[in-house]
């Protein structure tokens, strides 16, 4: 058997302002909704939001979405409303820029393949 992932699932008690976080900021497709949960296309992975209150241990799990040009990315999602981004950190082989959505749930834009 081949298990292949197809869904994150955030528990949220903002549904409201992580749809327009993972919508408008992040810029995902939103291809399903039902009451209390919303379905973003994020490439090969699903990220789903659910309504309820999560139970995170002491490290939450982080998104990591790719982008080639980071500090683009970067730039771009500042101006779309995103609070909080650092600074695009570089090592030889890729760069990042951690951020957080709007319930704290940690975030990446990375150039790594």
């Amino acid at each position: 058997m081949q298990l292949e992932m197809r869904r994150v699932i955030l528990f949220t008690p903002n549904i409201d302002a992580m749809v327009e976080f993972y919508r408008d900021v992040i810029g995902l497709e939103l291809v399903g909704s039902e009451d209390g949960w919303c379905d973003f296309a994020a490439g090969t992975c699903n990220i789903a939001l659910h309504r309820g209150n999560p139970s995170i241990g002491k490290r939450p799990p982080k998104l990591v979405f790719y982008a080639s040009d980071v500090a683009g990315a970067r730039a771009e999602l500042v101006k779309r409303g995103a609070k909080g981004m650092g600074k695009i950190l570089s090592t030889d082989n890729f760069d990042m820029c951690n951020g957080k959505d709007p319930d704290g749930n940690p975030f990446q834009i990375s150039s790594r393949n």
